[in-house]
């Protein structure tokens, strides 16, 4: 099957992959092209803006948290009726966990036969970046590198010299030159650019960077190059799957589980992936956020995810209604999942810069905060104790990345029913706090790797849907 496809990586972090893939993604949109745009490892606010650049979801292609097939099964799907494809690594091309590079971009550009453009910041550097491409292609002659874009360029005989030689001793072609840009569209925070949410001019950083792909990249021999990628084999059951995702979710919705997602500027970090399983699972979404509503909706399960509570801590501590109807909610056994920043939100309060926050008071947590990051990377996780979602024995793999850390703990060890294999957790190796139908972690999971999750979201909701039909009606 033909999937024109193309992996946008880079040396190392930091040199610029983003802001140029979400202006290659945009320019191709701008002129009439559908692209269906992708994000290698776990990373939320990256994918945020090649989704806000192609106008449509971006789906985190990851071989340490799904399984290959469900990989490729998933590019496939998502690629289908669409004229190009575009991934963007993360860190450097061969950066992984181990020592084979298992988890890196490359591989999964291996994986998907995808031609890997490599992005490369030539600050105060020429000819040796040619030695850096040369290196790049025999370090794995399955990697198929087909061009490389010049970012951070000074002047015209710097890029000069820079083609020159790349081309001359590498023999792959130079698609793109940026210059050094004078202005700062993409503000960066944290390890990563401003999610979305939080940028009031986010439509104008795209237009910024399709505007920059224009004029300094060649958009027709990149989309050549992509359309030149060979073919893959047959995607299994991507047509049904693309089929099943997009089936409305509005239909037979009397009898479809109301699952409600907290989603605003403070809490954004959702894979799509775990959405579409919800959907595809039977249920019908309802969208509620803290920060602006004062009652929640009448639902059947609340599923928070991650964010930054910490940058909206004053409104989360100040709508008092929303966190005592949620209190109420959950001593009835509403049943509620929560990751990272939904974790912090249900705990007690935040401690940050001298001020305590009180949050939602559901779990005996007091949370703290460091300017560096307390945990990040992929965890793995086995299920030790009882709980409303997995079974015990059961292996999770996930992610987590968090500035925050534990000040004060005051449960029991048997509230902590995840102990750690690989990662930090909450404390003492333990992550993954039970109260009643809560179940709370600094561990995100992928709803590819872990399907398990987006059914007992289902089972819950229907069962505490039903015990509310039994509750006899109040006087």
């Amino acid at each position: 099957m033909a999937f024109p496809r193309l992996v946008i990586s880079a040396i190392r972090g930091g040199s610029g992959k983003t802001i140029i893939s979400t202006g290659i993604i945009a320019a191709f949109k701008n002129a009439g092209k559908q692209i269906a745009p992708f994000k290698k490892g776990p990373d939320y606010i990256d994918a945020g803006w090649l989704a806000l650049a192609a106008g449509r979801p971006c789906y985190n292609l990851d071989t340490f948290l799904t399984p290959v097939d469900r990989v490729l099964t998933s590019f496939c799907s998502h690629s289908l009726h669409t004229d190009l494809s575009v991934i963007e690594g993360n860190r450097g091309l061969y950066d992984g966990i181990d020592l084979e590079g298992t988890t890196s971009t490359a591989e999964l550009a291996k994986l998907l036969r995808a031609p890997v453009i490599l992005c490369i910041d030539c600050t105060k550097s020429t000819r040796t970046i040619a030695a850096v491409v040369l290196g790049c292609m025999h370090f794995d002659l399955k990697v198929d590198i087909k061009g490389v874009i010049l970012n951070r360029v000074a002047g015209a005989r710097h890029e000069n010299i820079l083609k020159r030689s790349i081309e001359h001793h590498t023999g792959v072609p130079v698609l793109g030159s940026v210059p050094k840009l004078a202005r700062q569209s993409f503000p960066e925070r944290h390890m990563g650019l401003i999610p979305t949410h939080e940028h009031k001019w986010a439509a104008d950083s795209i237009a910024s960077a399709a505007e920059m792909a224009v004029k300094y990249i060649d958009l027709d021999k990149l989309a050549q190059t992509a359309f030149d990628a060979p073919g893959l084999p047959p995607a299994g059951n991507a047509e049904e799957i693309l089929e099943k995702k997009v089936a409305d979710p509005a239909a037979d919705c009397k009898i479809k589980p109301r699952i409600g997602i907290m989603r605003d500027s403070a809490f954004q970090f959702y894979y799509q992936e775990n959405i579409d399983a919800l959907i595809s699972e039977g249920a019908e979404l309802v969208y509620t956020s803290p920060l602006s509503d004062k009652t929640i909706p009448d639902v059947d399960a609340l599923y928070i995810g991650g964010g930054f509570p910490e940058t909206h801590a004053k409104e989360l501590s100040e709508n008092n209604f929303y966190k005592e109807e949620l209190k109420a909610l959950a001593a009835k056994g509403l049943p509620i999942y929560a990751e990272c920043g939904g974790l912090m939100y249900l705990g007690k309060d935040l401690f940050l810069d001298g001020v305590v926050y009180d949050m939602a008071g559901l779990l005996p947590i007091s949370f703290g905060f460091s300017k560096k990051p307390q945990a990040h990377g992929y965890t793995i996780v086995i299920v030790e104790e009882n709980n409303p979602y997995y079974k015990v024995g059961t292996e999770i793999r996930g992610h987590e990345f968090h500035y925050s850390s534990v000040l004060k703990w005051g449960g029991e060890e048997k509230d902590l029913v995840f102990r750690l294999k690989r990662g930090s957790g909450l404390i003492n190796n333990r992550d993954g706090v039970v109260f009643k139908n809560i179940l709370a972690a600094y561990t995100h999971i992928h709803a590819l790797g872990t399907p398990l999750w987006a059914e007992a979201m289902i089972r819950n909701a229907i069962k505490y849907r039903d015990n509310k039909k039994a509750e006899p009606a109040s006087l």
